[in-house]
């Protein structure tokens, strides 16, 4: 009897044994993998981001991180739900190895079908009319159809301003606390442009008829309120032409013009980048009050190891829109770094950063006119505000 408990321990032991190295073996494996993706990573975009391992990890979900890490000590498992099953190293390994999830049939056909990665895109909030039919379309032709010299319509570009903007009572005491730019300024609007009729026809290069400026329009709301505003102005379109860039470098173009400005200007506390969408006007459009309204949507980079901050921003100014100027927002989308979509939008260079889209192709003047007031109105609102917490309420 006592020889055969001997051997019934000695067999316990080896099998748990055996489980304990299989564990340390499987979480080998996984580092192993995390290691040579990040390693490609790296080597491809000829650079080392600190995001390459937090975005290598955004693979895996929370119970899953912990299932592997419970294979060396149980400890860990005690948080996991009771009806949770783990996955097997198997199929946790080819995960990692393909990036196809078992079951998500969009990881499987997303890079091979035009279009089907913006699917990726997360609709953080979702503004009146906002769902994964609506989202943002960016036109993306040759540089050539961009640079297009198009005659523009002169008698839709005589828009003013607001007039009736009282005093304002605070001002930032000529700091310029917020930076104004566009990656895509050669962006336009069919109605400012003669012979325009599709969306790949609203491009121009004339300051006068472009999102140059919109960002013009921003600014002067902005300094109306006594806010100081730094716009860029550089005509991206010629500038890519002149390095033999594409459409598809003008974030990498606009990351310089930011950088240089937050560089000599370090009282630069806000910055946004403004777009304009590829969609049509049912989708882009707001009546409040009887008037009409060019859109907004906020547009937040994930590759961004600390976009939570810039989600934040967001998040308040969406809803500031929601209660003065309902349907005004379309909301907060939140994308990842995929085929197609950059990701980042030099959002790394601030904590207080977004993307804006500004109505979109079929939206006129008079209508983004109306959507800067409202935007300059609300974003006054923050801002003086959360100058007041940080000085201490005085």
């Amino acid at each position: 009897m006592k020889h055969n408990r001997l051997i019934y321990n000695l067999k316990k032991s080896n099998n748990e044994t055996f489980v304990k190295r299989a564990g340390i073996y499987a979480v080998i494996v996984l580092i192993l993998f995390i290691t040579v993706s990040i390693l490609a990573s790296s080597f491809f975009e000829k650079r080392f981001q600190s995001s390459s391992l937090k975005g290598t990890l955004n693979i895996f979900s929370t119970e899953q991180l912990v299932t592997f890490m419970g294979t060396v000590n149980p400890y860990f498992q005690q948080g996991l739900p009771n009806s949770y099953e783990p996955p097997s190293i198997q199929s946790l390994s080819f995960e990692l190895a393909t990036n196809i999830k078992p079951g998500d049939i969009r990881s499987l056909l997303g890079r091979e079908l035009p279009g089907f990665a913006i699917f990726d895109t997360e609709i953080l909030v979702a503004g009146e009319g906002t769902d994964y039919t609506t989202l943002p379309i960016e036109s993306a032709p040759p540089l050539d159809v961009l640079l297009k010299e198009r005659e523009v319509a002169e008698e839709k570009l005589n828009v003013e301003g607001s007039k009736d903007t009282p005093e304002p009572n605070m001002t930032t005491g000529g700091r310029k606390v917020v930076y104004i730019y566009q990656s895509h300024s050669y962006e336009s609007f069919l109605p400012l442009l003669k012979d325009a009729k599709v969306p790949n026809d609203a491009n121009s290069s004339n300051p006068k008829a472009n999102m140059v400026r919109v960002g013009e329009m921003l600014a002067s709301e902005l300094e109306k309120r006594g806010i100081g505003s730094q716009q860029d102005r550089t005509n991206t379109g010629e500038m890519l032409k002149s390095r033999g860039w594409e459409h598809g470098n003008a974030y990498q173009l606009s990351r310089e013009i930011v950088k240089e400005a937050v560089s000599v200007n370090n009282n630069i506390d806000f910055s946004f980048d403004l777009h304009r969408d590829s969609l049509r006007r049912d989708k882009t459009t707001a009546t409040i009050n009887g008037k009409t309204y060019a859109k907004l949507m906020f547009v937040i980079g994930k590759a961004n190891p600390d976009y939570e901050k810039n989600e934040q921003l967001a998040s308040e100014l969406h809803k500031l829109l929601e209660e003065k100027y309902p349907g005004l927002s379309r909301g907060i989308l939140v994308k990842p770094k995929i085929a197609g979509n950059n990701g980042l939008y030099n959002q790394d260079l601030s904590d207080r950063a977004a993307l804006m889209e500004v109505g979109g192709v079929d939206n006129n003047l008079e209508e983004i006119q109306r959507s800067m007031e409202a935007f300059a109105e609300v974003f006054a609102e923050y801002y003086w505000k959360d100058e007041k917490v940080n000085a201490g309420g005085n």
